[in-house]
C-alpha cells in the first residue's frame, strides 16, 4: 500500500512524465527519509536504445530516481514546501546490479545532513531485493 501516489508526488516535486521516475512513496519521514517504488516496464522510452536486444535501465536514471525520492523527503519539510531540490553533487556512486524490464526498484534516500538550503542524502536502490545502486547525493533547495 502506498503512502503517496504519483499525483501526490507531483504536488511535492515538479517532475512530470516521461521524467517522473517514481511510481509511489511507501514510507515518508519529512526531512529524514523516504522510500519509493518504481516498476520498471519494457515500455520505458529509453529501452529502445539502451541497449537493443539487451534492455538495461541507465544508471544515471536510477540515480535520478533516488534523487527524486530524496527530493520528496527534503521538500516535505514545512520550510521547503513549494520549492525545488536541484542536484548539487553526486558522490561515491556504485553500480552493483543491472536493472532490467520487470524489476521493481525500491528506492531509499535518507537525509543525513542539512545546512541551510543544502542537504545530503545517502541513497540506495534495490532491484527485487538486491542492491543495485548506492550513492551520496547533495541537494540545493531553491525557488521554482
Amino acid at each position: 500500500m502506498s503512502l503517496l501516489t504519483t499525483k501526490e508526488i507531483m504536488e511535492i516535486i515538479p517532475h512530470r512524465q516521461p521524467f517522473l521516475l517514481v511510481d509511489t512513496i511507501e514510507e515518508l519521514e519529512p526531512g529524514v527519509r523516504a522510500v519509493g517504488r518504481k516498476c520498471v516496464s519494457y515500455n520505458e522510452p529509453y529501452f529502445a536504445g539502451h541497449f537493443p536486444g539487451e534492455p538495461v535501465m541507465p544508471g544515471v536514471l536510477i540515480v535520478e530516481a533516488l534523487a527524486q525520492v530524496g527530493a520528496v523527503a527534503i521538500l516535505s519539510q514545512p520550510d521547503f514546501k513549494g520549492k525545488t531540490a536541484y542536484f548539487g553533487a553526486i558522490q561515491s556512486a556504485k553500480f552493483k546490479k543491472k536493472v532490467v524490464p520487470g524489476d521493481v526498484l525500491t528506492l531509499e534516500t535518507e537525509i543525513i545532513k542539512v545546512k541551510g538550503p543544502i542537504g545530503v542524502g545517502r541513497a540506495k536502490a534495490y532491484a527485487d531485493g538486491k542492491l543495485a545502486v548506492q550513492a551520496e547525493l547533495t541537494f540545493a533547495v531553491g525557488e521554482r
